[in-house]
């Protein structure tokens, strides 16, 4: 059975931000784990890090902007 998923897309920690993907979770988890290879909606492929400090890295604002049109919410005010 799948896991609760209110939005089309999750968040990563990578490569100092928290990115978010449309990218299906390995069976079983509930998040990428470790070093796992993801597409982001930035347009990048990044290694998702699952270190305790990774989740409270600055969100991508191209994962952002992007994440927000996907859930079909406005903008962040002051986002690009």
């Amino acid at each position: 059975m799948p896991g609760y998923r209110p939005h089309p897309f999750h968040w990563v920690p990578a490569d100092g931000r928290r990115h978010a993907s449309t990218d299906e979770h390995p069976p079983g988890a509930s998040i990428y784990p470790d070093g796992t290879e993801t597409s982001t909606l930035c347009q990048r492929t990044v290694k998702a890090d699952t270190s305790d400090t990774a989740w409270l890295w600055e969100t991508c604002l191209d994962c952002n902007s992007a994440a927000h049109e996907l859930a079909g919410l406005p903008p962040l005010a002051g986002a690009r």
